[in-house]
């Protein structure tokens, strides 16, 4: 009996896609394929194998009419937001544009009788291995890089939206890419460990949770195989007592709920100075009543159904526990079990939360929000730090001297002012703690997907 994977829709429960799980035969073949294919296209120079990602990208956005309702049926993404053509292009174009001068050799200062410099050479064989929450940004993040550098790419999705991975061979293809230097493989869990422990894997960049980070960590245990790794997160926003309050609701409700909060730099947890905690929780209530539940397909839907039945159980037991031990909830008149096992979840709010309860310090990945009240600047550094995370954190206020002296103070990734939930290409996107480790994007992308080769020549 042939294995293969269902993609159960968010939406209706009905099974809305399922596709064929690769044999150890087809594995095989394809990493054959793929280093053969690696060779040949690390002869061709960095100019032209950006005619062919340019190519390859403008085909992938010309299906976004179809990749639209066909996200949100995988993963439950609302239409209306019109999917994730605007950060993928950003992303691909940025990359693109920087390939030339981020791996162009650096040449070394002037020594009499000696020539020398330090090359970046492609580590070869890249899999990625991406998640269902952003499906295209996160796996473009290193996937156009990866063959810009000169590397080959595997690509395994995650199950719930293995349509993903078809949608990028179909651009590649349609771009004329070298047969065989992508390849979109179908495996379950066992085969990608086995995978990555062959030896045959050059660079493993994973997005996921902690104990999937550390599976992967296991799987490459003396391959020597370098791995890029973004797990988990509980990202903090501090509202000092000089932000302006309508500008910063409107945003971190934004960052709060969008995607259902199944973001990975989304806002889990609001600090607001004591001066301005009451207007602002007001605000943001007032606000957050927007945020409406619904059928992601209708065109006025703002949250859709989260991926799945036991994320949203999650949120709920997290929610639930929090309001045992005395938080209020502000949306919602009512919290109880009746609705487990759905993933549809209306957003929440809550407020007297404190670091005892797990929803301010477990990752949620969903749509609920805790607010707490701090004296000072010194109170919501000690409180953004208490987690076992970091990949970033915002500060909103007027002084952007001292939100750079507070973001120096916190243990993330990215610090952000007066903005959240974005990644900007022209930045290192990087974590810190159980939050993972390497770097996509910007010229560090690079430096992570390729090999420094020193050039030490002598005139004799």
């Amino acid at each position: 009996m042939t294995d293969t994977v269902k993609i159960v829709s968010p939406i209706d429960g009905r099974v809305y896609a399922e596709r064929r799980i690769a044999t150890g035969a087809e594995i095989e073949s394809a990493v054959a394929r793929t280093r053969r294919a690696r060779e040949a296209w690390g002869e061709v120079t960095v100019k032209e194998r950006a005619k062919f990602l340019e190519h390859f990208l403008d085909a992938l956005l010309a299906m976004n009419e179809e990749i639209v309702p066909e996200l949100a049926w995988q993963m439950g993404r609302p239409v209306r937001f019109g999917g994730e053509k605007r950060g993928v292009e950003e992303r691909s174009r940025h990359m693109i544009a920087i390939a030339e001068e981020s791996l162009r050799p650096s040449p070394r200062p002037d020594k009499p009788g000696f020539t020398r410099w330090i090359a970046r050479e492609p580590l070869g064989l890249v899999m990625v291995i991406a998640p269902w929450n952003y499906p295209y940004l996160t796996a473009i993040n290193s996937i156009v890089p990866a063959l810009m550098a000169g590397n080959a790419v595997i690509l395994k999705h995650a199950s719930q939206t293995l349509l993903v991975g078809e949608r990028f061979a179909e651009a590649f293809k349609a771009a004329g890419l070298p047969d065989g230097l992508f390849q979109n493989l179908v495996l379950n869990h066992a085969d990608t460990e086995r995978l990555i422990g062959s030896g045959q894997i050059d660079h493993v960049n994973f997005t996921g949770s902690v104990e999937g980070g550390r599976r992967i960590e296991r799987a490459a245990a003396g391959t020597f195989a370098s791995l890029g790794l973004e797990l988990g997160g509980k990202d903090p926003a501090y509202v000092r007592a000089d932000a302006k309050l309508d500008y910063a609701v409107e945003n971190l409700v934004d960052g709060s709920f969008f995607n259902s909060g199944q973001s990975c730099c989304g806002v889990e947890r609001i600090y607001v100075h004591a001066d301005v905690y009451d207007r602002f929780v007001a605000g943001f209530v007032e606000v957050a009543k927007g945020w409406t539940l619904g059928n992601p397909l209708e065109a006025d839907t703002l949250v859709g159904p989260m991926a799945t039945p036991r994320f949203a159980d999650l949120v709920r037991g997290q929610t639930l526990e929090a309001l045992r031990k005395g938080a209020r909830a502000h949306l919602n008149t009512r919290h109880d079990l009746d609705e487990e096992g759905s993933p549809y979840l209306a957003p929440e709010v809550l407020t007297g939360v404190n670091h005892q309860m797990s929803v301010m310090r477990e990752e949620s990945f969903g749509p609920v929000v805790g607010i707490m009240k701090v004296a000072d600047d010194a109170e919501a550094i000690q409180l953004m730090n208490d987690s076992p995370y970091g990949l970033s954190a915002s500060i909103w206020t007027e002084d952007l001297d001292a939100a750079a002296r507070i973001g120096a103070k916190v243990e993330t990734g990215t610090v952000f002012a007066n903005r959240c939930d974005y990644l900007d290409p022209a930045l290192v996107w990087t974590g810190v703690k159980d939050t993972g480790k390497g770097g996509a994007l910007s010229e560090i992308g690079y430096q992570n997907l390729t090999q420094p080769k020193s050039y030490h020549l002598r005139a004799v």
